[in-house]
């Protein structure tokens, strides 16, 4: 028992001390104890090449079955995207069947989304690591390529359920610092102590949260240097029904700072997995709904007080 005992910062989305004394003293295979009958959790050396062939799988299954296939996918990735669309490339396959919606976008303090001309754009990102990496016989039409504008964003989750016929095929997904599925952060425009109040609630304009703020603010597109004034303050995201309504899901949690053992998800992935189901941990919602997690052993790593490490 420490003999120096305080309150979280009040900024903390998420506060009980008790759950967060438990989530740190839990790493490993450990994690894996935690799947219910709806969460899967997968702890291994290096998760990401199955979401790339998961994601190429359902792509090549679109064209040999001739068969629509939706995806939400995160943004940006290129080093997902660029593997997948050589993939599609090697192999010769049609994408005439593949739909895909970018889950965010950036957007200003009125809340007008960011064009694809902004450097940070996700959907900019979307097109050049990924639509344009695939040979132009084979691309999808550009018709079948949606991401969050002001002319569709109050009608975005609409398009993701008409057009996925219910909703999307599946929903990848990596959290946030402070917990985000997509820009869903526990943020006002988000936050209600109903559950399932909150799991209806669809795509809209969000504040962003101070941790969203500084945790992109160390991403490549703005410059890896805590430039926390370069980051848009609000953003556009689908919201928790996109995911709930989409047919399957596959969360990742697998970020260090460039290859460091540094990571500001290390302590987030506990709470999202072992934690309560809370609109203050946004991806908790995956303890109940049906989904595929995979920790890297990285994130799944022990972390204490070392006394003689610096940043």
């Amino acid at each position: 028992m420490s003999d120096f005992v305080f309150e979280p910062a009040e900024f903390v989305p998420f506060r009980d001390r008790t759950i967060l004394e438990k989530a740190r003293s839990v790493h490993g295979k450990d994690l894996e104890k935690y799947s219910n009958e709806k969460m899967k959790i997968k702890v291994m050396k290096n998760p990401h090449p199955v979401v790339i062939g998961h994601m190429f799988t359902k792509i090549k299954m679109s064209d040999d079955l001739d068969k629509k296939v939706v995806l939400i996918l995160g943004n940006p990735e290129p080093e997902t995207y660029i593997p997948v669309a050589e993939l599609i490339n090697y192999h010769r396959v049609n994408c005439r069947n593949v739909y895909i919606f970018a889950m965010d976008e950036w957007a200003d303090q009125d809340g007008n989304i960011a064009p694809i001309s902004y450097k940070a754009s996700f959907a900019r990102s979307m097109l050049n690591y990924f639509v344009y990496q695939i040979d132009e016989k084979l691309r999808m039409p550009l018709d079948h390529v949606f991401y969050p504008t002001n002319k569709n964003i109050k009608d975005y989750s609409k398009m993701i359920t008409e057009i996925g016929e219910g909703g999307a095929d599946v929903c990848y997904s990596s959290p946030g610092w402070a917990g985000h599925v997509a820009f869903v952060d526990p943020s006002p425009e988000f936050l209600t102590d109903n559950i399932d109040e909150y799991l209806q609630q669809e795509a809209r304009i969000v504040t962003l949260h101070p941790l969203t703020i500084c945790q992109n603010s160390l991403h490549g597109v703005f410059g890896q240097s805590g430039d926390i004034a370069n980051v848009p303050p609000k953003a556009a995201t689908i919201g928790p029904a996109d995911v709930v309504r989409s047919r399957e899901r596959i969360e990742l949690h697998a970020l260090t700072t460039m290859g460091t053992f540094v990571s500001w998800q290390r302590m987030i992935s506990r709470l999202i997995l072992l934690g309560p189901v809370t609109p203050y941990v946004p991806s908790s919602i995956f303890q109940i709904l049906e989904t595929q997690v995979y920790v890297s052993e990285e994130i799944a790593a022990p972390f204490e007080c070392w006394e003689t490490v610096g940043y």
